[in-house]
């Protein structure tokens, strides 16, 4: 390995033979460029995917109502179904231990003023278990509390861009909104992952808005969260029956998808999980199936490096070479090829990736990358395979008795 001589042979022949040696080399190389870049695209498209499920708690269902679009039990198609607090408190309390932290969402587009500054925005009566469901991160001031929503405090929590928007200088901590003509204190500011549109909503005590509304007691959406340790299919099977229990309590037929809709992320997780493993499937056979044309190139293309060395190897054997020592010499510039190339390949695959970057996300692919324990394997399997590659051609040479090599043609 470490043989002065034998390294000037292997450097000597690669001089010798470029062609040969970049033909070589090139298969290696763009095995492991494909590898790369099509594993990169890949976890791009999962990011993409991940992130699509960010703005808000994973474990989550949706429940909302519209217009019933079939008569049942007496009552007209086509009439409006509302929820109120009731229904909410009843399909938390249907079956408790799967349940998580939830909220109902009264929401309103009111025209709320600061100083001389003013504009029309999303203001959501909820409680403080929506801070969870929205997966908000407080960075000045607090959230809701339950003795808000119990006393129906005009409190308002904000989104940045509000803060933005409105107030602009200094903290707005215990400054004064107007909402549709009611001053509410801030007492917080909210950053959510959803992006500049959900920072621009306002969130207060529904107590208080669903006050502010003559009384009301309607909710728009109930927020629900299902226990963590649940799986998707005993999720989807809770929100299900959650479904069921809440069409029958407002008179709307099973059949109807229109008069209760429900949206449960578990069934999105599940597709999307199903899809991601499908994807995660092709691009593994295509990744691999590039290896394995770099593998069979680079031994295809040693056995007739072999052959054409074969009255070299006979002169070798003539003068005392050992066969042993021939078979190191070829498998160790084998190697030596297969290094370099998969090093040039590596970087040339790296650098693409880092190229592309978010260039792609119109096409919903999101900071490709690959782990570079992935790289690493791979470089090590064609490594590997050159030696391999190297050894059976070379091993066959070295058996050849002098004479028979030197009538090679």
């Amino acid at each position: 390995m470490f043989d002065l001589d034998r390294w000037q042979e292997i450097f000597s022949s690669i001089r010798s033979n470029v062609l040969r040696t970049v033909l070589s080399g090139f298969t290696v190389a763009l095995g492991l460029f494909i590898f790369i870049v099509l594993f990169g695209i890949g976890k791009g498209l999962q990011n993409a995917f991940s992130e699509g499920f960010a703005g808000d708690a994973k474990n989550l269902i949706i429940f909302s109502t519209g217009k019933a679009s079939l008569a049942y039990k007496g009552l007209q198609s086509d009439r409006n179904v509302t929820m109120n607090n009731s229904d909410y408190d009843f399909l938390i309390n249907a079956d408790k231990k799967k349940a998580g932290p939830s909220s109902p969402r009264y929401s309103a587009n009111l025209m709320v003023k600061y100083g001389k500054e003013s504009g029309l925005y999303q203001i959501n009566g909820a409680e403080p278990g929506e801070q969870v469901i929205e997966n908000r991160k407080v960075i000045d001031g607090r959230y809701l509390t339950a003795m808000d929503l119990e006393r129906k405090l005009n409190v308002a929590v904000i989104g940045r861009m509000v803060q933005r928007d409105l107030i602009k200088n200094g903290s707005p901590i215990g400054k004064e909104l107007d909402i549709n003509g009611t001053m509410y204190k801030v007492i917080g500011v909210f950053s959510d992952d959803g992006g500049d549109r959900d920072e621009r909503h306002i969130t207060v005590p529904i107590t208080t808005l669903q006050q502010m509304k003559k009384g009301s007691d309607t909710v728009n959406i109930a927020y629900i969260t299902y226990d963590d340790k649940l799986t998707p299919d005993q999720a989807i099977k809770y929100g299900d029956e959650l479904k069921d229990k809440l069409k029958a309590r407002k008179s709307v037929s099973p059949d109807d998808e229109n008069g209760v809709r429900v949206w449960n992320n578990a069934k999105n997780m599940n597709d999307t999980f199903a899809f991601m493993a499908v994807l995660t499937a092709i691009v593994g056979f295509i990744g691999m199936g590039t290896l394995l044309a770099g593998i069979i190139g680079i031994s295809n293309i040693m056995v007739y490096i072999v052959k054409e060395r074969t009255k070299e190897i006979g002169v070798r054997k003539a003068i005392g070479a050992k066969p042993s020592g021939i078979v190191g010499l070829i498998v160790q510039e084998s190697v030596v090829i297969t290094v370099v190339s998969g090093l040039i390949g590596v970087g040339i695959g790296v650098l693409t990736l880092s190229l592309i970057g978010n260039s792609l996300e119109e096409y919903f692919i999101k900071s490709p990358s690959v782990g570079w324990g992935a790289i690493i394997m791979a470089f090590i399997a064609l490594i590997f395979s050159g030696l391999i590659a190297g050894f059976v051609p070379a091993y066959r040479a070295s058996r050849i008795k002098p004479i028979e090599a030197l009538r090679t043609e």
